[in-house]
């Protein structure tokens, strides 16, 4: 934010020769900065303490009458009213009370880190307070100047192609300060310079902003400063943030800024119509996937994305339809993507297809936006609406993160979770749980045990511990007690079932 008039410092008031004034506490012993402190007004008193007539960011002239007959400490404690006031530097007026600047009050400066200047005889105050006037209306001419200068390049960097990333690439230039665009998914879409330092850092504050969905601002510590972050769009409906890794702006600086959060208002407001376009044909395109229709669906994608995922392809589903972040996000991942993600809104939720070999979209997109996301076995697009099925059974199959159908295949009998399941199986092994306890047998642990060595003898009675002989005879009194057959595949795989259901429903009721 550079002006071409120098700033209303009080060094800058120090080499105005016509004033010759002159530092009488050396520079090395002075506050870091001291002497490059703006001067906001200059102002004469010779009160004792002319604190309550005083704001800060001023220069204080005296010629010192007030310190006659003064002691060390009255000089001390004089210098630190003014420093807790806020004044930026003391000159004394010499020849008016002889002897010049007092040893005492150029003692007290230099332990309070004061600039204390003498102001000869022959200088009027009321030039000196000219001149630092002079340099303020010269400053803020300058800082008018730029502001004006600084609008006009945006407004012509406006009417580029590429407008809103111009605009933000003349910000930064203008301000000579990184500055970063998010979109409403959180997504970096633009910075300048590219090396920006720090945005890795703003990724967690940027999403909670845009989660809030208020319209506000935020100042957030990175490593090597700070950076500011503007929100843009309307409550309940932001488009972005403007990021600006900057210090303190003036109001100049302000108001450039807020001619690039317009101009980012607009553009992103424009982009978010073009989204819903794009959204509503997306659509349309994932209905024509699962009636069929992959051939116009092709082709449409071909002139739009550059194409569908090539087969095999995995078919996943979310239940984050209504969420636009989420779209908005896959929309900055198709974009760089090309033809290797396909999404839609149904409604199931949000249909994706990715190609099988793509094994890192889809978790990113869980862990990023906390979905579950079920995804089918690999696929023809033919089989787009079996591939919807088996991404739904996944989805339906508890847990979080990424669920994939060939991972609950196995789980066949959760399919018969819940209370009347759990009181048929319950009433198919009743005879046995009656036998064992009129008899002291074990004939339901010996059928389970039969069953899940597949109805092998040999294995079963080793597993168990017993001669086959015994083991005949047990499922012997199995099939009295139960009244079955037990040579039939159809009474094995119902007894099969009733266990796994019963010990389905054990488990959750150790765990409730």
């Amino acid at each position: 934010m550079s002006s071409p008039a120098d700033p209303p410092t009080v060094r800058a008031l120090l080499r105005r020769t016509e004033l010759r004034l002159r530092l009488a506490v050396d520079e090395d012993r002075l506050a870091a900065g001291a002497l490059d402190r703006v001067i906001r007004g200059v102002h004469s008193s010779d009160l004792a303490d002319p604190t309550p007539f005083l704001s800060e960011d001023l220069a204080l002239l005296t010629t010192g009458t007030q310190f006659t007959g003064a002691d060390p400490a009255d000089y001390a404690a004089y210098v630190e009213r003014l420093v807790v006031r806020g004044v930026v530097a003391l000159g004394f007026g010499t020849e008016v009370v002889p002897g010049g600047i007092p040893e005492g009050l150029a003692a007290a400066c230099g332990a309070a880190r004061l600039p204390l200047f003498e102001v000869p005889y022959r200088t009027p105050f009321i030039a000196v307070a000219r001149a630092n006037a002079r340099a303020l209306a010269a400053q803020d001419f300058a800082r008018r100047t730029w502001a004006l200068d600084a609008q006009r390049a945006l407004s012509l960097a406006a009417l580029r192609s590429d407008g809103l990333a111009a605009a933000v690439d003349e910000l930064s230039r203008r301000l000579d300060a990184w500055v970063g665009l998010f979109d409403a998914a959180g997504v970096l879409r633009h910075e300048h310079p590219r090396d920006g330092a720090g945005r890795t850092e703003l990724q967690a504050e940027v999403t909670a902003m845009l989660a809030r969905g208020t319209r506000a601002g935020a100042t957030v510590a990175v490593s090597d400063g700070t950076v500011v972050l503007q929100s843009l769009g309307r409550p309940g409906h932001l488009t972005g943030v403007l990021a600006l890794a900057t210090g303190v702006l003036d109001a100049e600086a302000r108001s450039v800024v807020t001619m690039v959060v317009a101009m980012a208002d607009l553009a992103l407001e424009q982009r978010r119509g073009l989204l819903r376009a794009r959204d509503a044909l997306r659509a349309g395109l994932a209905v024509s996937l699962l009636d069929g229709g992959a051939a116009t669906a092709r082709r449409v994608a071909s002139r739009m994305w550059g194409g569908l995922p090539p087969a095999p392809v995995r078919v996943a589903l979310t239940d984050a339809g209504g969420r636009d972040d989420v779209v908005e996000w896959l929309e900055s991942q198709a974009d760089g993507r090309g033809s290797r993600l396909f999404f839609g809104r149904i409604d199931a939720g949000l249909l994706l297809v990715v190609p099988a070999s793509d094994d890192t979209l889809l978790p990113l997109l869980a862990e990023r936006s906390n979905l579950a996301v079920g995804v089918s076995d690999p696929v023809g697009y033919d089989e787009v609406a079996a591939g919807l099925a088996q991404a739904r059974v996944a989805l339906e199959g508890g847990g979080s993160g990424v669920r994939v159908f060939a991972d609950a295949r196995g789980g066949l009998a959760a399919a018969f979770d819940g209370e009347r399941a759990r009181v048929l199986a319950d009433a198919e092994l009743a005879p046995l749980r009656a036998a064992d306890a009129a008899g002291g047998t074990q004939l339901q642990t010996t059928l389970a045990a039969w069953l899940a060595h597949d109805g092998s003898h040999e294995r079963t009675a080793q597993a168990l511990g017993i001669h086959r002989h015994t083991l005949r005879a047990r499922l012997a009194a199995v099939e009295r007690a139960l009244d079955v057959d037990l040579t039939s595949f159809a009474v094995r795989a119902r007894l099969w079932l009733a266990f796994e259901v019963a010990q389905r429903g054990a488990w959750a009721d150790r765990n409730s």
